[in-house]
């Protein structure tokens, strides 16, 4: 559920999960508490097409906008999935079902939120990985590799992620980088901004990760200064399931996963709960 005051009110969630059923029962209990309410969504809602869209369609019948950008679990191929596409055309296929749904996606232009807190622009963005977030000791994505299979943590992206036609994630990676800026520099700048992404824009909140050779697979070095090249007003990330504030160079990070049951349920917090982006909640000041 949503807890805030009153007024419209941007809120964020990410890596819902809902393939697990306690996780899809939380996405049957979010609800707005205005009909002006948005909801950010950050990636890794399912691993299927039909939950995938189950859960927007769910969301968007109830909040005045949705704003999603994938992670890296709907750009799998799992066996699971009557849709088999691969890379760029899964990517595309999901932008297609959003569009039908009226969610906005990285593909779309960018929304302004004109509510309080406002006016900012939010700016979903599809960027990826492309494995420069090294372990200690490695300075190449071989050397990081090698060193987590001998670990044997190792992300499922590994065999289920393809980055067709790319030859390479990080070639798609790059891809995206470049695109996301050239977008980014049209927009005023004066206009205050709210990156919303599955993978941090900055590698700092990979410190606390319990195996730090995951890092590889949550961003890029290449966006380590956009929370200071572009007027950032809070940075929306998830997929590390460690929901928590914090700040970079005065900048607030907002890590707002549900994450899987295992790990909520032993939190203190209750689960599912929306996180509150805009007006800015007293424990994020």
């Amino acid at each position: 559920m949503a807890t805030g005051g009153d007024g419209p009110q941007l809120w964020a969630i990410s890596d819902l999960h809902i393939g697990y059923a306690e996780n899809r029962d939380l996405v049957e209990g979010m609800r707005p508490e205005s009909d002006e309410d948005w909801l950010l969504v950050a990636g890794d809602v399912a691993e299927t097409v039909e939950d995938i869209r189950w859960a927007l369609k769910t969301l968007a019948g109830r909040f005045a906008r949705v704003i999603w950008t994938p992670g890296n679990h709907e750009l799998w191929t799992h066996p699971s999935d009557a849709v088999t596409l691969r890379g760029v055309a899964r990517y595309d296929h999901l932008v297609e079902q959003c569009r039908d749904l009226g969610v906005l996606t990285p593909e779309d232009p960018f929304a302004v939120w004109e509510g309080p807190g406002g006016p900012v622009a939010v700016a979903p963005l599809f960027l990826l990985y492309d494995y420069s977030f090294l372990p200690p000791g490695c300075t190449t994505k071989e050397q990081g590799l090698e060193y987590a299979y001998g670990t044997g943590v190792v992300c499922t992206d590994e065999h289920l992620l393809h980055p067709d036609p790319y030859p390479t994630r990080e070639d798609w990676c790059r891809a995206r980088v470049a695109e996301t800026k050239r977008r980014l520099a049209e927009l005023p700048g004066d206009l205050p901004l709210i990156p919303v992404t599955h993978w941090p824009l900055h590698r700092h909140p990979t410190d606390v990760l319990r195996y730090p050779e995951f890092a590889m697979w949550c961003g890029t070095v290449l966006t380590d200064d956009w929370h200071r090249r572009y007027p950032v007003r809070t940075m929306v990330y998830g997929h590390l399931h460690i929901p928590r504030t914090t700040f970079q160079d005065g900048v607030r990070f907002e890590e707002v996963s549900v994450g899987y049951p295992r790990e909520w349920r032993v939190r203190q917090t209750p689960p599912g709960r929306l996180r509150r982006i805009l007006p800015v909640e007293e424990t994020s000041r």
